[in-house]
This record gives C-alpha cells, structure tokens and sequence, in this order.
C-alpha cells in the first residue's frame, strides 16, 4: 500500500459507520475538485439555459446568478462541515439519516435518487443543441423541421451518451475519473477562453444589467414576478457540488479534500459562469433580438454571432465535451446513491444492487440499471416533450428538497446544541465555528424559498393542463408516496446494514 493510500483509508473513518471498505479509493484532490464541476457544468447549465431566463427577464436576469450563489454557498458550507466528518457514499442520504432519523434519511435519498435519475435522461438532451450545430449528419431523424425530428433525434443521441457513460461507470472509478478531469480541464479552459472573446465583443457597459423595460409588464408582479421565474434558470444550474462528497469512500484523505473540492467547485462554477453570463449580454449585437429568448438561439446563437464560424464550432464542441463529462458525474453520483442505499438494504434487492465487482471494485448493476431507467425515460420526450420538461423541473424541485432534508435536521442539532457531535474528533478538519449557526438558517431559509419558488405553479413554465401547472405537487406526491408505501409496507422492516458490507472485528482492525 502507498504512502498516500494508506493515509486515504486511515482518514477515512469507515469503520465509525459500521462499513467495510469495499470500493476503490484512488481519486486525488483534481478529481474530486472535477466531480464537483462536471456536475454543476458551466457550460451544460448556462448554454442550456439562458434563453429562458435572458427570455423571461430580460438582461437584468443576470442578477439571479449571485443571489443564487450566495444561497447554494450556504447550502455549500454546511455539506463541507458534514464533508469533513462523514466521508461516505450517497452523501446526502448518508447525512441526512445520521442527523435526522432513519424515515428522513430514506425519504431524501429516494426523492435524490429518482432527481438524479431524471436529471440524467435531462442533461444528455442538451446534445441536441450542440451536435447538429457541428454537423449536419448529427441530424439522424429527418432534417430537423419536422414534427418530432428535434424531439427524436434527441433520445437517439442521448441515448448513445447514456450507453458511455454507463460502459465508463462499469469500468470503474479510475478510468471514470481520468475522463472526467481531463473533460473539465478542456471546459474549464473553453470557458475562459469565451469568457475572454465575449468580452473583447462588447458593446455595451455594464448599466445593461439594470434594463428592465417590457419585462413583467401585465403581471400582478411587475418585473418582480418576472425576475423569480427568470431566477429558476440559475436555480437549475448551481447545484451538485455534493458530488465531490459522494465520491467521499473512493477520495485520498476525503475529510481534507471533499470540503476543499466542494468549495472549490462553487466557486469555479459561479465566477467563469457569472463572467460568460455578463460579458454575453455585454456583447450581444441586437438586445431585442428574438433569437436571444429561444430555445433554438440562446447563448449558442450570440457565441456563433460575435465568433469567428470555426472558432464558434470549436467552442461548440467543448459544450459537447461538457455535456459528456456532466452526463457522466450525474450518473456516477446516482450510482453511489444507490449502491449506499442497497448497502443499507433500503432498497429493493440491496443484495444485488450492493454488490461490488472484485475486479473493478465499483457496483456494475447499478449503472447498467440506472443507464436502461433513464434512456426509457427519454421516450416521453417524444411525442410529449412538455411533460418531459415539467419531470425535469420537479427533479430540480426534488433534489432542492433533498438538500434542504440535510440542513433542517443539522440546524436542530445545532438548536439542541449536539453538533458538532462529541462521537467524532474534528482535528483540524474544516468547521464553520461560530458562523455555523447563522449561515445554517440561511441555507435553510433559502431551500426552502427556492423549493418554493421552483415549485410554484405557473402556466408560463409548466404549462396546462392542471397536473402540469401544479406538477410539482401532483408528480412529486406520487413519487415519495409510491417510495413510501415501500417504505412502510416492507423497507422499515428489513431496513440495516447488508451482512457483507458490515465492519467486522478484524476488518476494523485492518482499517
């Protein structure tokens, strides 16, 4: 065993929680950092979804993007201090079953766990935006104007995307991460690099950014109205960072480096996408231009306008590059969600879904099941893309509520004062120390707002009829009601730790 392995597995900690170490810890400070990133991607999230909000709110949207990173920091900070003191799989899950109760934990990890899964079949759209830009043979189903070209064409290359990244995941961790970081050094680069270009094109200063005009005219709201359901394109950017924490049982030293990874990865993601949200609506040509509010122009169309075409295709294709690497951090997250909760046996068939693969030392069953859920999920996008819009966004709904399933239960135990717990040395691991209690309520308070805001029922985002414009309510209560008729009727029952994943005597010894 290594120098650095062997101080890996001693930071660890697993045998605390009753596990044997069974999966391959190998990914280094970069990698984690990487998870982290690839999840949030900044080029995935703000080229997919700028048109809606630059539509909805105009260039004064762009005020969504700090307000959301100052809440998401809070919701940030937290999970690094749980980082720090559980460096274990299924983060989420794991975090909010330690501080809550065993129903709590459950519910947060199933409600993260289908998000996740959704939110899979959701990024690898995001193809369809980018290949047939490149290519015109990436148009396979017709030539795009047809009825349901843009919608078939889509599920086939996502499709394939979703055969990768579950042969990537199958492999294992190490292969997983290489890919990984070597796609986020790419978009890291590309992105400052656009970051640069946008902003030599400037044609305006940054007084754009108080324009207002038309925007929420004729809503009770005004621009205010307006500005909250802009807001939901920055709120489906800027999360995932936890990712870097869920990878906390394959990470060299994870209470030290998750915490940073975390950090490091909302920070990376808010600067580089706060700058090309800024300096693209410094440099757009025609402000009231309707192609800037469409799903078929967005941040694509001002990037091929202000570019030189081949340099505009180059960066189109480090989106793609983007849209794999995040495609392939989703799957892997929910991967190790789910293999933490068959671990626990809170699952259906936890044997067979916590099973690891002696040669790649990673849940195989796992990937392929995931992979296969998520390219079905595709179809609906079909002939029914709205309701496929409205899954994807009670998904964002779902993992927000997740979240906010961690950092309620730490604030009572900051309330009761029981945290930090005596049960676990804090060394010198990071600790938020007297801030704790104050940036807790903040994250608290703005899950909670946001959930509220996503979920809202609006026609202008999820459209009609009824069980669309409140399907947060009406698809969400049908998910954690089906998961929780599991639940009751057989899960608590048989609810524990898999008897071959359980710590023993010698294995903690040899921890």
């Amino acid at each position: 065993m290594g120098k650095n392995e062997a101080a890996g597995r001693s930071d660890s900690g697993m045998e605390h929680f009753g596990y044997k170490q069974s999966l391959d810890r190998s990914i280094g400070a970069f990698g984690s950092f990487a998870a982290g990133v690839s999840y949030i991607s900044i080029l995935t999230g703000t080229f997919q979804l700028f048109y809606f909000g630059y539509g909805t709110a105009g260039p004064a949207y762009f005020w969504s993007w700090p307000l959301v990173f100052i809440g998401q920091l809070a919701v940030a900070l937290c999970f690094m201090e749980l980082a720090a003191k559980y460096p274990i799989a299924g983060s989420v899950y794991n975090w909010s079953k330690l501080l809550g109760s065993r129903i709590v934990g459950w519910s947060s990890g199933w409600l993260m766990l289908t998000a996740s899964i959704v939110s899979l079949s959701a990024v690898v759209l995001a193809l369809q935006l980018n290949l047939p830009r490149l290519w015109s043979g990436f148009q396979i189903v017709g030539d795009g104007t047809g009825t349901y070209d843009f919608a078939t064409n889509a599920v086939i290359l996502g499709t394939a995307l979703i055969v990768i990244t579950t042969v990537i995941n199958a492999l294992g961790v190490r292969l997983m991460a290489r890919i990984n970081s070597a796609g986020v050094f790419i978009e890291l680069i590309a992105a400052c690099l656009i970051v640069i270009i946008l902003a030599l094109h400037a044609t305006r200063g940054p007084e754009v950014f108080f324009s207002t005009t038309s925007y929420g005219a004729g809503k009770s709201g005004g621009f205010l109205s307006a500005f909250l359901v802009a807001s939901l394109a920055s709120g489906y950017v800027m999360y995932g960072f936890d990712t870097a924490s869920s990878l906390g049982e394959e990470t060299l030293e994870p209470r030290r480096t998750a915490p940073r990874a975390i950090l490091r990865a909302i920070l990376a993601s808010f600067v580089i996408g706060g700058a090309i949200l800024a300096f693209a609506i410094m440099s757009v040509p025609h402000l009231d231009d309707p192609m800037i509010g469409s799903s078929s122009g967005g941040l694509q169309y001002i990037v091929e306008q202000v570019m030189w075409g081949p340099v505009g295709k180059v960066f189109l294709g480090c989106i793609v590059v983007a849209v794999t690497v995040c495609a392939l951090a989703v799957h892997t997250a929910a991967i190790r969600l789910t293999f933490a909760m068959a671990r626990d046996n809170a699952l259906p068939f936890g044997e067979v879904l916590a099973k690891v693969n002696a040669k790649t030392q990673t849940p195989i069953i796992p990937a392929i099941l995931i992979g296969v859920i998520a390219a079905l999920i595709l179809i609906v996008n079909i002939g029914q893309p709205k309701i496929f819009t409205v899954l994807t966004s009670i998904a964002v709904i779902m993992i927000y509520l997740a979240y906010l399933m961690v950092t309620g239960p730490l604030l009572m135990k900051r309330l009761r004062g029981q945290w930090p717990p005596a049960d676990l040395a804090t060394g010198d691991y990071f600790t938020m120390g007297r801030w704790g209690m104050l940036v807790n309520i903040v994250a608290v308070l703005w899950g909670a707002g946001m959930a509220l805001n996503l979920a809202w029922p609006r026609e202008s985002v999820y459209g009609s009829p009824w069980y669309n414009t409140w399907g947060a309510f009406v698809y969400i209560a049908i998910i954690l009601g089906t998961g929780l008729c599991w639940y009751a009727i057989k899960g608590r029952h048989h609810i524990g730790t898999l008897a071959s994943h359980a710590v023993t005597p010698n294995t903690a010894a040899a921890e």
